[in-house]
Protein backbone atom coordinates (compact mmCIF):
# COMPACT_ATOMS: atom_id res chain seq x y z
CA UNK A 1 0.00 0.00 0.00
CA UNK A 2 2.79 2.35 0.93
CA UNK A 3 4.65 1.43 -2.28
CA UNK A 4 1.52 2.18 -4.32
CA UNK A 5 1.13 5.57 -2.64
CA UNK A 6 4.79 6.38 -3.29
CA UNK A 7 4.41 5.52 -6.96
CA UNK A 8 1.27 7.63 -7.21
CA UNK A 9 3.01 10.52 -5.44
CA UNK A 10 6.02 10.25 -7.77
CA UNK A 11 3.78 10.27 -10.82
CA UNK A 12 1.89 13.30 -9.54
CA UNK A 13 5.16 15.09 -8.79
CA UNK A 14 6.49 14.32 -12.28
CA UNK A 15 3.35 15.69 -13.91
CA UNK A 16 3.57 18.79 -11.75
CA UNK A 17 7.19 19.37 -12.73
CA UNK A 18 6.41 18.82 -16.41
CA UNK A 19 3.48 21.19 -16.17
CA UNK A 20 5.79 23.70 -14.55
CA UNK A 21 8.04 23.55 -17.58
CA UNK A 22 5.28 23.40 -20.17
CA UNK A 23 3.05 26.15 -18.79
CA UNK A 24 5.50 29.08 -18.84
CA UNK A 25 6.86 28.11 -22.25
CA UNK A 26 3.38 28.32 -23.78
CA UNK A 27 2.53 31.47 -21.83
CA UNK A 28 5.68 33.21 -23.07
CA UNK A 29 4.56 33.17 -26.70
CA UNK A 30 2.16 35.95 -27.68
CA UNK A 31 0.82 36.86 -31.11
CA UNK A 32 -0.16 40.52 -31.49
CA UNK A 33 -2.52 40.53 -34.45
CA UNK A 34 -4.25 42.95 -36.78
CA UNK A 35 -2.31 46.18 -36.16
CA UNK A 36 -0.64 48.48 -38.62
CA UNK A 37 3.09 47.82 -38.18
CA UNK A 38 5.72 50.55 -38.46
CA UNK A 39 9.04 48.70 -38.57
CA UNK A 40 11.11 51.82 -37.83
CA UNK A 41 13.52 51.70 -40.76
CA UNK A 42 11.63 54.14 -42.97
CA UNK A 43 9.71 51.63 -45.05
CA UNK A 44 5.94 52.01 -45.52
CA UNK A 45 3.78 50.58 -42.72
CA UNK A 46 2.55 47.01 -43.01
CA UNK A 47 -1.23 46.84 -42.77
CA UNK A 48 -2.87 43.97 -40.87
CA UNK A 49 0.37 42.68 -39.43
CA UNK A 50 1.20 40.05 -36.84
CA UNK A 51 4.06 40.18 -34.36
CA UNK A 52 4.93 36.97 -32.51
CA UNK A 53 6.86 37.45 -29.29
CA UNK A 54 8.61 34.68 -27.39
CA UNK A 55 9.79 35.94 -24.02
CA UNK A 56 11.60 39.22 -24.67
CA UNK A 57 12.24 38.64 -28.38
CA UNK A 58 10.38 39.01 -31.65
CA UNK A 59 10.35 35.67 -33.46
CA UNK A 60 8.03 36.61 -36.34
CA UNK A 61 6.83 39.92 -37.74
CA UNK A 62 5.08 40.79 -40.99
CA UNK A 63 1.80 40.66 -42.90
CA UNK A 64 -0.76 38.40 -41.23
CA UNK A 65 -0.88 36.22 -44.34
CA UNK A 66 2.82 35.29 -43.95
CA UNK A 67 3.00 34.87 -40.17
CA UNK A 68 1.70 31.75 -38.43
CA UNK A 69 1.25 31.97 -34.69
CA UNK A 70 2.36 28.80 -32.88
CA UNK A 71 -0.29 26.51 -31.45
CA UNK A 72 -1.09 27.54 -27.91
CA UNK A 73 0.18 31.11 -28.29
CA UNK A 74 -1.72 33.83 -26.48
CA UNK A 75 -3.45 35.98 -29.12
CA UNK A 76 -3.93 39.72 -28.68
CA UNK A 77 -6.26 41.53 -31.08
CA UNK A 78 -4.85 44.94 -32.05
CA UNK A 79 -7.18 45.65 -34.97
CA UNK A 80 -7.39 49.40 -35.55
CA UNK A 81 -4.16 50.08 -33.64
CA UNK A 82 -0.72 51.08 -34.89
CA UNK A 83 2.44 49.50 -33.51
CA UNK A 84 5.82 51.25 -33.70
CA UNK A 85 9.19 50.67 -32.01
CA UNK A 86 9.77 52.26 -28.65
CA UNK A 87 11.65 55.56 -28.82
CA UNK A 88 15.30 56.02 -27.84
CA UNK A 89 16.44 59.39 -26.47
CA UNK A 90 20.13 59.94 -27.26
CA UNK A 91 20.61 63.10 -25.19
CA UNK A 92 19.27 63.72 -21.70
CA UNK A 93 20.64 64.86 -18.34
CA UNK A 94 19.33 62.31 -15.88
CA UNK A 95 19.18 62.61 -12.09
CA UNK A 96 22.23 62.06 -9.89
CA UNK A 97 21.28 59.34 -7.42
CA UNK A 98 20.42 55.69 -7.96
CA UNK A 99 16.83 55.92 -6.70
CA UNK A 100 16.11 59.05 -8.73
CA UNK A 101 17.67 57.55 -11.86
CA UNK A 102 15.52 54.43 -11.59
CA UNK A 103 12.44 56.64 -11.20
CA UNK A 104 13.51 58.58 -14.31
CA UNK A 105 13.97 55.35 -16.26
CA UNK A 106 10.55 54.03 -15.24
CA UNK A 107 8.94 57.33 -16.24
CA UNK A 108 10.62 57.05 -19.64
CA UNK A 109 9.14 53.58 -20.14
CA UNK A 110 5.70 54.92 -19.19
CA UNK A 111 5.91 57.33 -22.15
CA UNK A 112 7.24 54.69 -24.55
CA UNK A 113 10.99 55.37 -24.35
CA UNK A 114 13.13 52.23 -24.15
CA UNK A 115 16.60 53.72 -23.66
CA UNK A 116 18.26 57.01 -22.79
CA UNK A 117 21.79 58.36 -22.89
CA UNK A 118 22.80 60.86 -20.23
CA UNK A 119 25.28 63.36 -21.59
CA UNK A 120 28.11 64.33 -19.33
CA UNK A 121 26.57 65.16 -15.95
CA UNK A 122 26.86 61.85 -14.09
CA UNK A 123 29.48 60.83 -11.56
CA UNK A 124 31.02 57.42 -11.97
CA UNK A 125 29.26 55.83 -8.99
CA UNK A 126 25.97 55.50 -10.92
CA UNK A 127 27.47 54.00 -14.07
CA UNK A 128 26.91 50.37 -12.93
CA UNK A 129 23.16 50.95 -13.44
CA UNK A 130 23.94 50.63 -17.15
CA UNK A 131 24.47 46.91 -16.68
CA UNK A 132 21.16 46.30 -14.92
CA UNK A 133 17.91 45.16 -16.50
CA UNK A 134 15.25 46.84 -14.37
CA UNK A 135 11.66 45.64 -14.93
CA UNK A 136 9.47 48.38 -16.34
CA UNK A 137 12.40 50.76 -16.82
CA UNK A 138 14.23 52.11 -19.84
CA UNK A 139 17.86 51.17 -20.31
CA UNK A 140 20.55 53.62 -19.26
CA UNK A 141 23.65 54.73 -21.13
CA UNK A 142 25.97 57.52 -20.06
CA UNK A 143 28.89 59.70 -21.07
CA UNK A 144 29.83 59.88 -17.41
CA UNK A 145 31.59 63.18 -16.82
CA UNK A 146 31.72 65.54 -19.79
CA UNK A 147 34.61 67.91 -20.56
CA UNK A 148 34.54 71.70 -20.70
CA UNK A 149 36.49 74.78 -19.61
CA UNK A 150 35.99 76.00 -16.03
CA UNK A 151 32.44 77.27 -15.54
CA UNK A 152 32.22 78.59 -11.93
CA UNK A 153 28.66 78.55 -10.67
CA UNK A 154 27.57 75.78 -13.02
CA UNK A 155 27.57 72.02 -12.50
CA UNK A 156 31.08 70.94 -11.57
CA UNK A 157 30.51 67.26 -12.32
CA UNK A 158 32.19 67.63 -15.75
CA UNK A 159 35.96 67.90 -16.02
CA UNK A 160 37.08 71.52 -16.11
CA UNK A 161 40.25 71.63 -18.20
CA UNK A 162 42.68 74.27 -19.41
CA UNK A 163 45.42 72.25 -21.09
CA UNK A 164 45.69 69.53 -23.71
CA UNK A 165 47.31 67.24 -21.13
CA UNK A 166 44.32 67.65 -18.83
CA UNK A 167 41.96 66.89 -21.71
CA UNK A 168 43.82 63.73 -22.66
CA UNK A 169 43.98 62.58 -19.02
CA UNK A 170 40.21 63.08 -18.69
CA UNK A 171 39.59 60.96 -21.78
CA UNK A 172 41.80 58.17 -20.48
CA UNK A 173 39.88 58.13 -17.20
CA UNK A 174 36.59 58.04 -19.12
CA UNK A 175 37.90 55.14 -21.20
CA UNK A 176 38.80 53.26 -18.01
CA UNK A 177 35.20 53.72 -16.86
CA UNK A 178 33.96 52.38 -20.21
CA UNK A 179 31.66 55.33 -20.87
CA UNK A 180 29.42 55.06 -23.90
CA UNK A 181 30.63 58.30 -25.52
CA UNK A 182 32.69 61.39 -24.68
CA UNK A 183 30.70 64.62 -24.31
CA UNK A 184 32.33 68.02 -24.73
CA UNK A 185 30.91 71.52 -24.45
CA UNK A 186 32.20 74.16 -26.89
CA UNK A 187 30.23 77.17 -25.72
CA UNK A 188 31.11 80.41 -23.93
CA UNK A 189 27.60 80.65 -22.42
CA UNK A 190 26.89 84.09 -23.87
CA UNK A 191 30.40 85.33 -23.14
CA UNK A 192 30.43 84.26 -19.50
CA UNK A 193 33.27 81.72 -19.79
CA UNK A 194 36.16 80.73 -22.00
CA UNK A 195 35.34 77.80 -24.24
CA UNK A 196 37.34 74.84 -25.46
CA UNK A 197 39.78 75.99 -28.14
CA UNK A 198 40.53 74.05 -31.34
CA UNK A 199 43.79 72.86 -29.75
CA UNK A 200 41.97 71.60 -26.67
CA UNK A 201 39.07 69.85 -28.39
CA UNK A 202 41.45 68.53 -31.05
CA UNK A 203 43.50 66.80 -28.35
CA UNK A 204 40.35 65.39 -26.73
CA UNK A 205 39.02 64.01 -30.02
CA UNK A 206 42.42 62.52 -30.89
CA UNK A 207 42.76 60.84 -27.48
CA UNK A 208 39.19 59.54 -27.59
CA UNK A 209 39.70 57.96 -30.99
CA UNK A 210 42.93 56.36 -29.78
CA UNK A 211 40.89 54.80 -26.96
CA UNK A 212 38.06 53.60 -29.20
CA UNK A 213 35.60 56.27 -28.08
CA UNK A 214 33.44 58.66 -30.07
CA UNK A 215 33.04 62.35 -29.26
CA UNK A 216 29.83 64.34 -29.36
CA UNK A 217 29.89 68.11 -29.03
CA UNK A 218 27.50 70.62 -27.52
CA UNK A 219 27.86 73.61 -29.85
CA UNK A 220 26.25 76.95 -30.46
CA UNK A 221 28.08 78.76 -33.27
CA UNK A 222 28.61 77.92 -36.91
CA UNK A 223 32.34 78.61 -36.69
CA UNK A 224 32.81 76.17 -33.81
CA UNK A 225 30.87 73.54 -35.74
CA UNK A 226 33.25 73.95 -38.68
CA UNK A 227 36.30 73.67 -36.42
CA UNK A 228 34.98 70.53 -34.79
CA UNK A 229 34.30 68.92 -38.14
CA UNK A 230 37.86 69.66 -39.21
CA UNK A 231 39.05 68.05 -35.96
CA UNK A 232 37.05 64.87 -36.68
CA UNK A 233 34.18 65.13 -34.22
CA UNK A 234 31.74 62.20 -34.48
CA UNK A 235 28.45 63.86 -33.57
CA UNK A 236 26.76 67.10 -32.63
CA UNK A 237 24.60 67.14 -29.51
CA UNK A 238 22.94 70.30 -30.81
CA UNK A 239 22.90 71.71 -34.31
CA UNK A 240 24.14 75.20 -35.22
CA UNK A 241 22.12 77.79 -33.34
CA UNK A 242 23.51 81.24 -34.04
CA UNK A 243 22.83 81.51 -37.78
CA UNK A 244 21.86 79.60 -40.90
CA UNK A 245 24.55 77.17 -42.03
CA UNK A 246 26.51 78.08 -45.17
CA UNK A 247 27.98 76.23 -48.15
CA UNK A 248 31.36 75.77 -46.44
CA UNK A 249 29.69 74.00 -43.54
CA UNK A 250 27.67 71.75 -45.82
CA UNK A 251 30.84 70.87 -47.75
CA UNK A 252 32.53 69.87 -44.50
CA UNK A 253 29.49 67.81 -43.57
CA UNK A 254 29.66 65.92 -46.84
CA UNK A 255 33.33 65.16 -46.15
CA UNK A 256 32.25 63.42 -42.93
CA UNK A 257 29.68 60.83 -44.09
CA UNK A 258 29.51 59.16 -40.66
CA UNK A 259 28.51 62.36 -38.86
CA UNK A 260 25.46 62.05 -36.59
CA UNK A 261 23.40 65.10 -35.65
CA UNK A 262 20.96 65.43 -32.78
CA UNK A 263 19.15 68.71 -33.64
CA UNK A 264 17.83 69.10 -30.09
CA UNK A 265 15.40 71.74 -31.27
CA UNK A 266 14.33 74.49 -28.88
CA UNK A 267 10.80 75.36 -27.88
CA UNK A 268 8.91 76.50 -30.97
CA UNK A 269 7.52 79.47 -29.10
CA UNK A 270 3.93 78.74 -30.10
CA UNK A 271 0.94 77.75 -28.01
CA UNK A 272 0.21 74.06 -28.49
CA UNK A 273 -2.29 71.51 -27.24
CA UNK A 274 -0.79 69.92 -24.13
CA UNK A 275 -4.01 68.37 -22.86
CA UNK A 276 -2.58 64.92 -23.62
CA UNK A 277 -0.42 65.25 -20.50
CA UNK A 278 -3.31 65.91 -18.13
CA UNK A 279 -3.99 62.25 -17.35
CA UNK A 280 -0.42 61.59 -16.19
CA UNK A 281 0.64 64.77 -14.38
CA UNK A 282 -0.36 66.31 -11.03
CA UNK A 283 -2.71 69.29 -11.34
CA UNK A 284 -0.14 71.81 -10.08
CA UNK A 285 2.46 70.70 -12.59
CA UNK A 286 -0.10 70.80 -15.38
CA UNK A 287 -1.06 74.32 -14.34
CA UNK A 288 2.56 75.49 -14.56
CA UNK A 289 2.88 74.01 -18.04
CA UNK A 290 -0.30 75.74 -19.17
CA UNK A 291 0.96 79.08 -17.86
CA UNK A 292 4.15 78.73 -19.91
CA UNK A 293 2.24 77.58 -23.00
CA UNK A 294 2.12 80.91 -24.87
CA UNK A 295 3.17 82.46 -28.17
CA UNK A 296 6.67 83.99 -27.95
CA UNK A 297 8.02 85.67 -31.12
CA UNK A 298 11.69 85.66 -30.03
CA UNK A 299 11.54 81.94 -29.31
CA UNK A 300 9.95 81.41 -32.73
CA UNK A 301 12.88 83.21 -34.37
CA UNK A 302 15.44 81.13 -32.45
CA UNK A 303 13.60 77.93 -33.39
CA UNK A 304 13.45 79.05 -37.02
CA UNK A 305 17.24 79.15 -37.38
CA UNK A 306 17.64 75.64 -36.03
CA UNK A 307 14.64 74.32 -37.95
CA UNK A 308 16.11 75.51 -41.25
CA UNK A 309 19.49 74.01 -40.39
CA UNK A 310 17.88 70.69 -39.48
CA UNK A 311 16.00 70.62 -42.78
CA UNK A 312 19.23 71.25 -44.72
CA UNK A 313 21.08 68.49 -42.91
CA UNK A 314 18.23 66.04 -43.35
CA UNK A 315 17.93 66.86 -47.06
CA UNK A 316 21.68 66.27 -47.44
CA UNK A 317 21.29 62.74 -46.07
CA UNK A 318 22.98 63.34 -42.70
CA UNK A 319 21.96 60.77 -40.08
CA UNK A 320 19.59 62.55 -37.70
CA UNK A 321 18.82 61.14 -34.25
CA UNK A 322 16.39 62.21 -31.57
CA UNK A 323 17.58 63.79 -28.34
CA UNK A 324 15.82 66.13 -25.95
CA UNK A 325 18.35 67.52 -23.45
CA UNK A 326 17.18 68.10 -19.87
CA UNK A 327 15.19 65.48 -17.98
CA UNK A 328 11.60 65.64 -19.21
CA UNK A 329 10.26 62.08 -19.62
CA UNK A 330 7.65 63.00 -22.25
CA UNK A 331 10.08 65.27 -24.12
CA UNK A 332 10.64 62.95 -27.11
CA UNK A 333 7.00 63.29 -28.16
CA UNK A 334 7.37 67.08 -28.22
CA UNK A 335 10.72 66.90 -30.01
CA UNK A 336 9.28 64.64 -32.71
CA UNK A 337 6.55 67.18 -33.45
CA UNK A 338 9.15 69.96 -33.55
CA UNK A 339 11.24 67.95 -36.04
CA UNK A 340 8.24 67.52 -38.32
CA UNK A 341 7.51 71.25 -38.02
CA UNK A 342 11.11 71.82 -39.14
CA UNK A 343 10.44 70.01 -42.42
CA UNK A 344 11.21 66.35 -41.82
CA UNK A 345 8.50 63.84 -42.69
CA UNK A 346 6.83 61.86 -39.90
CA UNK A 347 8.47 58.67 -41.15
CA UNK A 348 11.91 60.32 -41.18
CA UNK A 349 11.35 61.45 -37.62
CA UNK A 350 10.20 58.01 -36.50
CA UNK A 351 13.37 56.51 -38.00
CA UNK A 352 15.46 59.18 -36.26
CA UNK A 353 13.84 58.25 -32.95
CA UNK A 354 14.12 54.48 -33.39
CA UNK A 355 16.49 52.84 -35.90
CA UNK A 356 18.94 55.76 -36.20
CA UNK A 357 18.98 56.39 -32.46
CA UNK A 358 19.59 52.70 -31.70
CA UNK A 359 22.46 52.59 -34.17
CA UNK A 360 23.99 55.72 -32.68
CA UNK A 361 23.74 54.19 -29.21
CA UNK A 362 25.25 50.95 -30.56
CA UNK A 363 22.22 48.99 -29.40
CA UNK A 364 21.81 46.22 -31.96
CA UNK A 365 18.91 44.47 -30.20
CA UNK A 366 16.32 47.24 -30.48
CA UNK A 367 15.19 50.18 -32.64
CA UNK A 368 13.22 48.23 -35.25
CA UNK A 369 10.48 45.59 -35.07
CA UNK A 370 12.15 42.68 -36.78
CA UNK A 371 12.93 39.04 -36.03
CA UNK A 372 15.63 38.72 -33.39
CA UNK A 373 15.11 42.18 -31.92
CA UNK A 374 13.73 42.90 -28.48
CA UNK A 375 9.98 43.17 -28.26
CA UNK A 376 10.12 46.89 -27.48
CA UNK A 377 7.07 48.54 -28.98
CA UNK A 378 4.31 51.07 -28.45
CA UNK A 379 0.69 50.30 -29.28
CA UNK A 380 -0.98 53.51 -30.49
CA UNK A 381 -4.62 54.41 -30.99
CA UNK A 382 -3.84 56.34 -34.20
CA UNK A 383 -1.26 56.41 -36.98
CA UNK A 384 1.76 58.71 -36.39
CA UNK A 385 2.56 58.70 -40.10
CA UNK A 386 -0.67 60.67 -40.61
CA UNK A 387 0.06 62.99 -37.67
CA UNK A 388 3.23 62.70 -35.62
CA UNK A 389 1.40 63.81 -32.46
CA UNK A 390 -0.35 60.44 -32.56
CA UNK A 391 2.75 59.01 -30.83
CA UNK A 392 1.13 60.49 -27.71
CA UNK A 393 -2.01 58.35 -28.03
CA UNK A 394 -0.54 55.37 -26.23
CA UNK A 395 -2.74 52.35 -25.64
CA UNK A 396 -0.01 50.06 -24.34
CA UNK A 397 3.77 49.82 -24.02
CA UNK A 398 5.56 46.48 -24.40
CA UNK A 399 9.13 46.57 -23.09
CA UNK A 400 11.32 43.49 -23.55
CA UNK A 401 8.14 41.48 -24.10
CA UNK A 402 6.38 42.63 -20.93
CA UNK A 403 3.57 45.16 -20.59
CA UNK A 404 4.58 48.35 -18.80
CA UNK A 405 2.27 49.38 -15.96
CA UNK A 406 0.67 52.62 -17.18
CA UNK A 407 -1.96 52.91 -14.46
CA UNK A 408 -0.08 55.97 -13.19
CA UNK A 409 3.20 57.78 -13.79
CA UNK A 410 5.93 56.34 -11.53
CA UNK A 411 7.03 58.83 -8.87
Amino acid sequence: MRRTNLIAFAATLALTVLAGFAGPVRAQVTAFEGARLIVGDGRAPIENATIVVDGAKIVQAGPAATVKAPTGATRVNLAGKTVMPMILDTHIHISQTRDAIIRDLKQRAYYGISAVQSMGTNKFDVLPIRNETIPGAARFLSAGRGITRPEPGRDNTPYWINTEAEGRAAVRELAAQKVDIVKIWVDDRNGMFQKLTPALYGAIIDEAHKNGLRVTAHIFTLEDAKGLLRAGVDAFAHSVRDRDVDDEFMTLVKQHPNLVVNPNLPDRGVKTDISWLRASLPADQMQRLEQANTDRPKAQEFYGIQARNTAKLSAAGVKIVLGTDGNTPWGPHVEMADMVAAGMTPMQVIAAATKNAAEFLKMSDTGTLEVGKNADFIVLDANPVDDITNTRKISQVILRGAAVDRSKLPI
